[in-house]
């Protein structure tokens, strides 16, 4: 075995090459070796015997709200991310919008980092933001280390971040891909919306009935051309809409680079079970009913879908009214993310190298963080600690995050996350933290992850 301060053994590590009794030996931070379950400890090394516990790679969440600075009354970097840890995500990356300022020019970027600094317990980038009369700072951005920009087609739901209209989209989109950027898109058509029937009050069927796939797939449709025309890279945020999967698939078989991810909310809660009034589950787009979900899974399960993150987007609780008119559009979910996806995945067949494909290796392909994402040699010894067999049951109270507002509340979930590694130190352990570990990532300009040590197995 390679020189090593640190080995985690488990009779389940989660690996590229499958699930298997292993020993995973850990030096600066970084994995040196994947050795068989009863390898020679090395000398000196710190031995941590998980038992039966499974060893996973850290979640990387590529869609995370921090809303900080400037409303950090709905959540901050500090709440984020200790909920984060708690849920076994060892990387976010923070969207650009919900903060005061957003994160749409140089001078705001450097704002939020300085806020996020000492108050990360895990990995954190950032993304910028794609506005209509910004395009002058994307380049800039980008060469800041952004990981992309994101761009709404309908209205965000806060004025500091307006839409785009088709023409404006594609002026940005020529200018991110002019210096090969990437961009994510909030993609819902606004006429589709603007025509849709409109009530107020309490019934979830009205507020399913104004926001139809059919704006999701249009907008879809739009972005698609573009990206065609343009030889663009993009990425469709927070789908729900199964009515969009064959376009998707249509173009990728033509060559658009397009790649898109889900929600764990759309994937293990429906609209047939949302109560009126109940409106921690009011989220745009919207949950949908139990026929489409099974379309995502598919989805999924072909790769049609790439990946799962949480669109972790908090508010306070006077915002979630019972009127799904005027309420506050998000879902509150980053410590329950993967408990809840797992709990969904293992009913249908799925296993933790699944879920890891999908919410650790996937997402950190699409940023380009090479050091991430996987337990293999050469990469940062990020770990949760996972005990997929055990229940317990939602206490919004008990919960990380800033505002104990939940669509999983109350409900019963397979899997505790034991512990979480960050670059092979423990940040998290039975509720109890350290102090804050995390470092701010940026964009990497080319790989730089080393020439893995030779495995051995």
């Amino acid at each position: 075995m390679s020189d090593a301060e640190l080995v985690l053994r488990s009779t389940r590590v989660i690996t590229p090459e499958g699930t298997r009794p292993a020993s995973v030996a850990v030096a600066d931070g970084t994995i040196t070796a994947v050795r068989p379950h009863d390898a020679e400890l090395p000398a000196g090394a710190h031995l941590e015997d998980l038992g039966d516990d499974v060893l996973l790679p850290g979640l990387v969440d590529t869609h995370v709200h921090v809303n900080d600075p400037g409303r950090t009354e709905w959540e901050g970097f500090w709440t984020a991310t200790r909920a984060a840890a708690a849920g076994g995500i060892t990387t976010l990356i923070d969207m650009p919008l919900n903060s005061l300022p957003p994160t749409t020019t140089v001078g705001h970027l450097r704002v939020k980092q300085d806020v996020a600094r000492d108050r990360a317990h895990v990995d954190v980038g950032f993304w910028g933001g794609a506005l209509p009369g910004n395009v002058e700072d994307l380049r800039p951005l980008h060469e800041a280390g952004v990981f992309g920009f994101k761009a709404f087609l309908s209205p965000s739901g806060v004025d500091e971040f307006p839409h785009h209209t088709p023409d404006g989209l594609a002026r940005c989109l020529a200018e991110i891909s002019g210096f090969g950027g990437l961009l994510v898109v909030h993609a819902e058509d606004p006429h589709h919306l603007a025509a849709a029937p409109r009530h107020g009050g309490p019934r979830y069927a009205d507020f399913l009935a104004s926001r139809p796939r059919q704006a999701e797939d249009t907008a879809i449709a739009t972005l698609i051309a573009q990206a065609k025309r343009l030889h663009a890279r993009v990425h469709v945020l927070h789908l729900s809409s199964g009515g969009a999967l064959p376009l998707i698939a249509e173009a990728r078989a033509e060559g658009v680079r397009i790649t898109v991810e889900t929600c764990p909310h759309y994937l293990t809660l429906t609209a047939e079970e949302v109560p009126d009034g109940a409106c921690a589950f009011k989220c745009c787009p919207p949950i949908r009913e139990a026929a489409n979900q099974d379309l995502l899974w598919q989805a999924l399960a072909d790769g049609t879908v790439d990946c799962v993150v949480t669109d972790h987007s908090p508010c306070t609780a006077d915002l979630k009214t019972n009127d799904f008119a005027t309420a506050w559009g998000g879902i509150s979910g980053l410590q329950l993310s993967l408990p809840a996806v797992w709990t969904a995945a293992r009913e249908r067949g799925h296993g933790l190298q699944d879920v890891a494909r999908w919410m650790s290796a996937r997402t950190a392909a699409l940023v380009g963080l090479d050091r991430k994402g996987a337990i293999e040699p050469g990469r940062d010894a990020d770990f949760a600690v996972f005990a997929p067999e055990e229940t317990f049951t939602v206490d919004p109270a008990a919960l990380q995050h800033r505002n104990h507002v939940t669509a999983y509340a109350g409900r019963t979930l397979h899997g505790v996350v034991r512990s979480t590694w960050l670059r092979g130190e423990r940040i998290v352990a039975d509720g109890e933290f350290t102090e804050p570990k995390g470092r701010l990532l940026t964009r990497p300009p080319v790989s730089r992850r080393p020439p893995a040590p030779e495995r051995r197995t």
